[in-house]
C-alpha cells in the first residue's frame, strides 16, 4: 500500500473518539515520513450522530477527502454505521469492525477507540513504534500506560 495513496476511513457516533483517533493516525503516519491529509465530517456529534474521519496518506496527497468506494480500510466503532460507511470502502477492502475487540479484556471502555487503532495498526503498514510515539503526543500523560494496553489488546486480537 505504501507506494501510493492509502485511504482510510474512520466511522462511528459522536463521543466516540472519532477524531481522536484519526489525529493519531495522521500523526503516526506523519511520523514514518509520509505526506498526510485528513478530513473529517461532525453530523450531529455531539449528540450521539455520525462522525466520520478521511485519513489519506503516501508520497504524495492531494486531497483530504477519500472518493466514494476508495477506502482500502473502513474502521466502524460502532455497528450502526457499517452499512452508512460501507460505500466509502473498496470492493476489496478491509473491514474492522467493533466486534474486533473483547470489550470484556478492555480496562477502561473509554479507551476503545486506541484498541480499534491497535487493531488498524495490524494492517497498516506503519512502524509500530510511530503509532505510541503519536499516541503519546495526542492523548494526557496520565492516560499513555492505560492506552498503551488498549492499543496492545487490539494488536493481539486475531483478524477474520
Amino acid at each position: 500500500m505504501t507506494n501510493q495513496t492509502t485511504n482510510i476511513v474512520i466511522a462511528g457516533l459522536g463521543g466516540q473518539g472519532i477524531i481522536t483517533a484519526s489525529d493519531i493516525l495522521a500523526e503516526a503516519a506523519l511520523l514514518a515520513g509520509f505526506d498526510v491529509k485528513k478530513s473529517e465530517l461532525h453530523g450531529m456529534s455531539q449528540r450521539g450522530g455520525s462522525v466520520t474521519s478521511d485519513v489519506r496518506y503516501g508520497s504524495r496527497v492531494l486531497s483530504p477527502m477519500v472518493p466514494v468506494g476508495e477506502a482500502d480500510v473502513l474502521l466502524v466503532m460502532e455497528s450502526t454505521q457499517i452499512e452508512v460507511a460501507r460505500p466509502q470502502m473498496r470492493p476489496d477492502g478491509i473491514l474492522l469492525t467493533p466486534e474486533c475487540i473483547p470489550m470484556d479484556a478492555l480496562k477502561n471502555k473509554k479507551s476503545f477507540n486506541i484498541a480499534m487503532l491497535g487493531v488498524l495498526s495490524t494492517v497498516l503498514e506503519l512502524p509500530e513504534a510511530h503509532w505510541y510515539e503519536a499516541m503519546h503526543i495526542h492523548l494526557a500523560e496520565k492516560l499513555h500506560r492505560l492506552n498503551d494496553e488498549a492499543f496492545a489488546l487490539g494488536r493481539q486480537v486475531p483478524r477474520h
